[in-house]
């Protein structure tokens, strides 16, 4: 049995609910498909979002799917496992639990996953002392003695950043070779005061559930009180793939191109949050998804009216 929506949204994150928050005021039949992963579930508090500053994401969420609620918003907790044009230029898109349903337009808010480097105790400790983004962190750690597990050279930006917030800074290089550093880098790591160690990192000492300390392969031990490491995002792309949108290759995975309202190659196709750019925080994916929200119901409308001039 398929059922019929004008909306279907996949993901029902910041940007999703956002998108399907502004269509249910329009009045639009909207379904969120929302298999509830949410990329910032490690993290206790969200910040930077005016007025929900400190807000635990899972509570941001829950107070989301409320307000979609009062307008007639469906959710379902699934996973869209499947998604193709259909013969009216609409969408089918196939659930995990066996049900299929059917939209005008298709908005993928499917977000990206973090791929944490090897290292024991890292994704342990990830969203807790192990820290990715300083904007998102940076305060709560501030004054702290910070380390930086280097993944790739371009870490050395990632160290000089959260020097904002510390003056602490040690950048270990992990398995980058100190050669992949360039002048300009160990000019600039040396102006910000930053120490540079090499060598392979083994493991997090930890002690009364809090992190002490960063141990090298070698057996030293740094004392380090918080963590920063960027993962490698990995973008929840393959609906876009089976659809036909174009991606763009980036050093941070592949996205679909869409012009500033989140429209893809694709017609009716639309990308918001994470899954339009690694970047998004969740004030900027709300954002997009209610851009996103707002163009659709402008295009359905005008779609119809112009049906009918034609009738």
């Amino acid at each position: 049995m398929t059922d019929t929506y004008e909306v279907v949204v996949v993901g029902g994150g910041a940007a999703g609910l956002s998108a399907a928050l502004v269509l249910g005021r329009a009045r639009r039949r909207t379904l969120v498909v929302d298999a509830g992963e949410p990329r910032n579930a490690p993290a206790a508090h969200m910040q930077g979002f005016l007025s929900r500053d400190g807000m635990p994401p899972a509570e941001f969420l829950a107070v989301g799917r409320e307000e979609i609620a009062r307008y007639g918003v469906e959710l379902v907790r699934d996973r869209a496992v499947g998604a193709a044009k259909d013969d009216t230029d609409g969408f089918t898109v196939a659930l995990a639990g066996g049900r299929t349903v059917r939209s005008r337009h298709l908005v993928l808010a499917t977000g990206l996953k973090d791929e944490l480097p090897p290292v024991p105790g890292v994704a342990e400790r990830f969203g807790r002392d192990v820290l990715h983004c300083p904007y998102c962190h940076g305060w709560e750690v501030r004054d702290q003695a910070f380390g930086v597990l280097a993944t790739t050279p371009m870490s050395v930006h990632q160290a000089l950043m959260v020097t904002q917030w510390s003056k602490d800074v040690t950048l270990f290089l992990h398995r980058v070779e100190e050669t992949e550093l360039t002048d300009d880098d160990l000019r600039r790591l040396a102006a910000a005061g930053v120490r540079v160690v090499p060598g392979e990192v083994a493991g997090l000492r930890v002690e009364d559930d809090r992190l002490t300390g960063v141990r090298l392969a070698d057996g030293g031990v740094h004392d380090r009180e918080a963590l920063f490491v960027a993962p490698r995002p990995v973008p929840q792309n393959s609906l876009f793939r089976a659809l036909g949108a174009e991606l763009a290759e980036t050093p941070f995975g592949a996205y679909p191109v869409i012009d500033e309202l989140g429209r893809t190659t694709v017609p009716g196709l639309w990308a918001a949050g994470n899954a339009s750019g690694f970047a998004e925080q969740v004030v900027n994916a709300a954002s997009r998804g209610y851009r996103a929200g707002a163009a659709i119901n402008g295009e359905l409308l005008f779609a119809d009216l112009d049906a009918a001039v034609r009738v």
